[in-house]
């Protein structure tokens, strides 16, 4: 039987304190709630008793309650896996939302449909809220199992169907942007002026042609060490190369066509890596130089602005033009299957494109070293290596 204790309170009034003790199978279970009124606390007593003489609802009270938030926390912590700076992110703004501090076993669907709503609403567009659940289903896949945490994995299946039927969440439109000729002409045109009044800027003229012969994506061409290339075999190790649901450790050897070659020979032994500097400034300067010469504009619609890594798709479709096959083409980009591989293919002739072009010649020179100092702060603006 639950009992009452008035209490006075310092305002001068009295709060009646009910209290139930239960025992059973050996343990005592005890709760305890405060009411102003104390009919009130009579009423509550009555409604809690019989809750908890359902079958397994002393069990269910005594779960220690854990948040949507914590599950995450425990995901971060836990995984000896390297969790890529994209997947930390999205988990960390999801902490944001009110979402994260419901009792994990209270997180029903229709829940998790309200987060992609409230992502929506912020701008995010549909194909990065399906990251977003991505990204959160693996936490909802291994709470329970690992460390009883009571996430409800269906919970976020039925959400994402749901999501998927109401436009909430798609999967990323397939590009087809390559760049033409004129423009490669013009881009490189560009930074060869740069790197004639800026001597130790990031060599543009030579990464961005080892971005289309090479079909790398910019973080791995930043990452590639002289150690990995293997110049007799025509190959390059390409470490940690971006694979759904695997990354850290996902080293692969990958073809390196002859322009590709020779670009890597042109370039001075400096550090480790063959192509030192910040993926991401690299890109940056990419798209820079695309608004600087009206290739991208404003008024551009996105599926047309020109990306760096729109060079890696001209390269796998250059391979295809020349007549490479499925094997041929994936032994080069690092691709593992063909549904994969034809999303970078996008024939627009036969023959090689960049057959006779005019800065083939310019690669195949050395490139230039750089020896002025610089501050720190220009390191970072041009994207170049802290030492």
């Amino acid at each position: 039987m639950g009992t009452i204790v008035p209490r006075p309170r310092k305002n001068g009034t009295i709060g009646y304190l009910a209290k139930i003790s239960i025992m059973r199978d050996g343990a005592v279970h005890r709760e305890n709630k405060t009411f102003d009124r104390e009919k009130a606390a009579a009423a509550w007593i009555v409604k809690r008793e019989e809750e908890l003489n359902q079958p397994g609802a002393i069990e269910r009270a005594n779960v220690i309650h854990v948040t949507l938030g914590d599950g995450i926390d425990k995901y971060v912590s836990s995984s000896l896996k390297e969790i890529g700076r994209s997947k930390a992110q999205v988990l960390n703004s999801i902490k944001t939302y009110p979402i994260a501090q419901k009792a994990a076993d209270k997180i029903e669907s229709q829940d998790i449909v309200g987060l992609g709503e409230d992502l929506l609403k912020t701008g995010i567009k549909p194909q990065t809220v399906g990251n977003y659940i991505s990204h959160l289903a693996a936490v909802f896949a291994i709470a329970r199992p690992a460390w009883k945490i009571p996430l409800d994995y269906q919970a976020i299946e039925d959400a994402t169907a749901v999501m998927k039927r109401l436009g909430y969440i798609k999967k990323s439109d397939e590009r087809s942007r390559r760049p033409t000729l004129e423009e490669m002409d013009a881009i490189m045109t560009h930074f060869e002026d740069r790197e004639k009044r800026v001597p130790d800027m990031a060599p543009m003229t030579y990464i961005v042609p080892f971005a289309v012969f090479s079909t790398r994506r910019q973080d791995e061409i930043s990452r590639i060490r002289w150690d990995d290339f293997d110049e007799g075999g025509k190959r390059v190790l390409v470490r940690d190369m971006k694979n759904p649901g695997e990354k850290k450790g996902n080293d692969v050897w990958c073809d390196l066509p002859q322009p590709a070659i020779d670009i890597i020979k042109a370039m001075p032994r400096v550090r480790e890596e063959i192509f030192p500097y910040n993926a991401a400034s690299i890109s940056a300067s990419f798209t820079k130089a695309c608004t600087l010469l009206g290739i991208n504009t404003d008024e551009t619609p996105d599926e047309e602005c020109l990306r760096f890594h729109d060079l890696r798709h001209d390269g796998v479709s250059r391979l295809f033009e020349m007549g490479a096959g499925i094997p041929q083409a994936a032994a080069v980009s690092g691709h593992r299957s063909w549904s994969s591989l034809k999303r970078y293919s996008h024939i627009r002739q036969s023959g090689d494109k960049y057959a006779g072009w005019k800065w083939l010649a310019h690669v195949a020179k050395p490139a230039r070293a750089g020896s002025r100092p610089i501050s720190k702060r220009s390191k970072v603006s041009r994207g170049l290596p802290l030492d």
